[in-house]
């Protein structure tokens, strides 16, 4: 299995506890206080968007940037098995 620094590792189902700790790895990497998203829970601030500060629009950036990672690592199938069916998608990698 060929690993890229650019692409997270493609999760196909299969070797779930490999990826996993792959996958802790390459987020951490490319930014820690994405993991502290994904172990703590995502961020969802309580105002309305127009009254959201500078910390308030960095936490969001953060989740997003969270799940982006996630979701380009799992194939159509993993999507809709875990993503669609889990409102809070990061408590599957705690």
């Amino acid at each position: 299995m060929v690993h890229s620094i650019d692409k997270p590792p493609y999760f196909n189902g299969e070797h779930y506890a490999y990826w996993k700790n792959m996958m802790m790895f390459f987020i951490k990497a490319d930014d820690f206080h994405l993991w502290d998203i994904i172990e703590d829970g995502s961020f969802m601030p309580t105002k309305r968007k127009s009254e959201w500060n500078a910390n308030d629009r960095k936490k969001m950036e953060l989740n997003c940037k969270a799940l982006h990672i996630l979701f380009c690592a799992l194939g159509p199938d993993e999507y809709c098995r875990n993503v669609l069916r889990n409102e809070d998608f990061t408590s599957t990698l705690k």
